[in-house]
């Protein structure tokens, strides 16, 4: 059995709720939701680790607080991590307003994510058998690195491309798969760019990856609580089916069951709070 290596974001999410959303130059109070664990590495890497992986997480976090808080509950799931801390920028932050009708107004602050290094990646030794899970809220030139380097090592590159940015084609034809949402998708389509490997995500209606399809699992009224992390929990899931050596059939299947699941809580992993 292989190693899932996550290189991705690891952010703070710092939750406030509010009666409405402010119009600009207001000012509204809000009541103070919790502090939580997340960004897109993190959220695959738990997700990974749930569905019984070895984990590497390769990111970076402040020399603060919030990034001691988070590499702690790594470590307390068993996660290995290339996770230097860095002196010039705070952990990475997610700044959310949820208001009385559930809508809610996110601000991104990169922070240390910005800074994640080569040789956090070469750390991880990936090698035959092994699966390099990339997000894109980390710069993209380091992902084209990494994707190179690990597939050169005979590592399988499993490359969500969310948030959708652009990356050069030899790298697109490395992932297998390359992981989309329909929106994601629809940029995809505009652009020059032609997976080998495309894997595309429709939420509850189920996933596609060529040829083979599974339809969405059915939930009964009220199990659906929040869909923050589904698609995190999917990739997670994904790629340790596929470090166990599943088919791409069976690795299908128990992405769709994990992204199912993760819809029962809030939050974009369970138990989250820092």
């Amino acid at each position: 059995m292989g190693r899932v290596a996550v290189l991705g974001s690891l952010n703070v999410d710092i939750v406030t709720r509010v009666e409405r959303h402010p119009r600009p130059g207001e000012t509204v109070l809000g009541e103070a939701a919790g502090r939580f664990a997340g960004g897109k590495g993190g959220n695959q890497a738990m997700a990974a680790r749930r569905a019984g992986a070895e984990v590497v997480m390769i990111g970076r976090v402040g020399r603060d607080d919030a990034g001691a808080a988070y590499l702690d509950r790594l470590h307390r799931h068993g996660i290995r991590t290339e996770v230097p801390p860095v002196d010039h920028a705070p952990t990475g932050a997610a700044y959310i307003a949820v208001d009385d009708q559930g809508e809610n107004v996110i601000i991104v602050v990169p922070g240390a994510n910005s800074f994640v290094e080569d040789r956090s990646v070469a750390a991880a030794d990936l090698g035959p058998g092994d699966v390099l899970l990339c997000t894109l809220e980390v710069p993209a030139d380091l992902v084209a690195r990494a994707a190179t380097l690990a597939h050169g090592a005979g590592a399988r590159v499993v490359i969500n491309l969310a948030p959708y940015t652009w990356l050069p084609h030899d790298v697109i034809a490395l992932a297998d798969p390359l992981v989309v949402n329909e929106s994601e998708m629809r940029q995809l389509a505009d652009s020059d760019l032609i997976p080998s490997s495309l894997l595309v995500t429709f939420g509850a209606a189920g996933a596609r990856w060529d040829g083979e399809e599974v339809s969405g699992i059915r939930l009964e009224e009220g199990d659906v609580v929040d869909t923050v992390g589904a698609g995190d929990a999917f990739c997670g899931a994904l790629a340790a089916a596929l470090a166990a050596g599943d088919t791409r059939r069976a690795a299908l299947e128990a992405a769709n069951r994990a992204g199912s699941e993760a819809v029962r809580w809030a939050g974009a992993q369970p138990d989250a709070a820092l």
